[in-house]
């Protein structure tokens, strides 16, 4: 074998590399897709919890999500499971003999920040809610601040504390006793946006508080924002994914940039 023959492996990459400008800017492109995924979580601020769901759980008759978080399968459907940990995600479900939607909670303590999850919806009438609490607000309804309700074909975003879900409100509605001018002003506190997902399709959706104004975006496209009141106040304790269907959820981050 001469010298000629002789190519080392760095020169072998370089040759393939200039002989294939396709290859270049493949790896050119994932390179700066991978920047940019970097530097757009450091946007989002401080990370200040995440759950990838990757653990079984010991037994299969309740729930035993761990990880902190929390159901209401106990109260509200007889102690039976709504949620379950199999391939590496969350199932969350429905149980037949429920009398209210799933709901799965964890602390999540921030002024401004984000929620992103993969997600996946499995049926038409399938949706999503990222539900945005403080319990300590005595103000209004088992805490409900705002929410978001993502489904196949809109999603929604609503302010709940000086909405639907303010005490007075609240009680006036079930009175049917509200005026006309505050069931006109109860119209302008959501707000829908027309966005079609694919069923059994998984999908990465990121709401973020900015402020008075919660923002949406799937699959790193806009989905839609609204700004309301109820959305700016000061401190949100606690998440809760709601469910009335099924939904699978999966690679959970919570960021706070307070």
């Amino acid at each position: 074998m001469t010298m000629a023959q002789i190519i080392t492996p760095l020169e072998s990459s370089t040759n393939t590399m200039t002989q294939s400008p396709t290859l270049v800017a493949c790896l050119l492109f994932f390179s700066a897709c991978s920047v940019a995924a970097n530097l757009h979580a450091a946007d989002r601020g401080r990370l200040i919890f995440s759950d990838d769901f990757q653990r079984n759980e010991s037994q299969e008759l309740k729930d035993e999500v761990g990880n902190g978080w929390g159901t209401n399968s106990e109260r509200r459907a007889g102690g039976n499971k709504q949620v379950d940990l199999r391939n590496g995600a969350m199932y969350i479900y429905l149980h037949k003999d429920a009398d209210h939607g799933v709901s799965v909670t964890h602390p999540a303590e921030f002024r401004n920040g984000s929620v992103e999850l993969k997600f996946m919806l499995e049926h038409p009438k399938d949706t999503l809610g990222l539900n945005f609490a403080d319990l300590e607000c005595k103000e209004v309804w088992a805490g409900h601040l705002f929410k978001v309700v993502i489904g196949v074909k809109q999603t929604e975003l609503a302010d709940l504390k000086t909405g639907v879900m303010d005490l007075k409100t609240r009680e006036a509605r079930k009175a049917n006793t509200l005026t006309p001018a505050r069931q006109a002003e109860l119209k302008t506190k959501s707000k829908k946006f027309d966005y079609k997902l694919d069923t059994g399709t998984w999908y990465t959706a990121v709401a973020t508080v900015n402020g008075d104004t919660l923002s949406v975006s799937i699959d790193g496209k806009h989905v839609g924002s609204f700004s309301s009141p109820g959305i700016a106040h000061p401190t949100k304790r606690m998440l809760r994914l709601a469910v009335h269907r099924n939904v699978v959820v999966d690679d959970l981050k919570i960021y706070s940039r307070d």
